[in-house]
């Protein structure tokens, strides 16, 4: 059976919260949002391990307050840096040698299911990188500098990533590699990827895969937690 490493970054703040607390231990169903979305990924049989990027003053508080409150005992927790994308380049230092793939996903995103894990897996298996996404819903409009609409390109042509995205785990290893050379700035994994000439699959993700950013989101969040089992 694959091996896979699961990469969370979890360090970022709560700025539009305007909340004191940082976004991954913000309480949803009275529980941290992170603690949700780790749960999630360590009962799921494909991933051996959960590689979590945290703030590093917060590594005492996220072991005391998710991984040992939750038992969460595939987990282990590296300093995030400055960036989303220093934290997943932490986390992938600390990767076990015999892992197949590498599955990056939002701390905040804690509705990801096995069925989704999965799909993106079998994605990833056959064409080297996946990106969950879905549809754009609304018209979307092109407009210049000075704020005039351009164009309105058909939509069909457009989706939302989000994540899980899975890549082959020496893939995603020489993408992090040639990023740091070229210092290319990105703030989707899966754009690295593409810039080795790889074309990531697309899964289908859900529209309730949110990413929990605003206080909007989490009302949201609290709507769509009811019906979870």
């Amino acid at each position: 059976m694959i091996k896979v490493a699961a990469i969370v970054p979890a360090a970022g703040k709560g700025r539009r919260f305007k909340s004191r607390l940082d976004k991954p231990y913000i309480k949803l169903r009275g529980r941290p949002i992170l603690a949700h979305t780790l749960l999630r990924l360590s009962k799921n049989k494909y991933i051996t391990q959960v590689i979590v990027a945290v703030n590093k003053n917060k590594l005492q508080k996220a072991r005391r307050e998710i991984i040992d409150k939750y038992g969460i005992k595939k987990a282990r927790l590296v300093p995030g840096g400055g960036e989303r994308k220093d934290s997943v380049r932490n986390a992938l230092k600390n990767i076990s040698c015999d892992i197949d793939y590498v599955l990056i996903h939002d701390g905040i995103r804690p509705f990801i299911t096995d069925d989704l894990i999965e799909s993106s897996l079998k994605a990833a298996q056959r064409f080297g990188a996946s990106v969950a996404a879905v549809p754009v819903k609304p018209t979307l409009k092109r407009i210049d500098k000075k704020g005039r609409i351009v164009s309105t390109p058909d939509r069909r042509d457009f989706w939302e990533a989000q994540t899980p995205q899975v890549f082959r785990r020496d893939l995603i290893l020489r993408a992090y590699r040639e990023a740091n050379r070229k210092k290319i700035n990105f703030t989707d994994d899966s754009m690295l990827v593409e810039l080795l000439g790889v074309k990531p699959k697309v899964v289908m993700g859900s529209y309730r895969n949110i990413k929990i950013t605003t206080k909007e989101d989490l009302e949201l969040a609290k709507i769509l937690i009811k019906n979870v089992i």
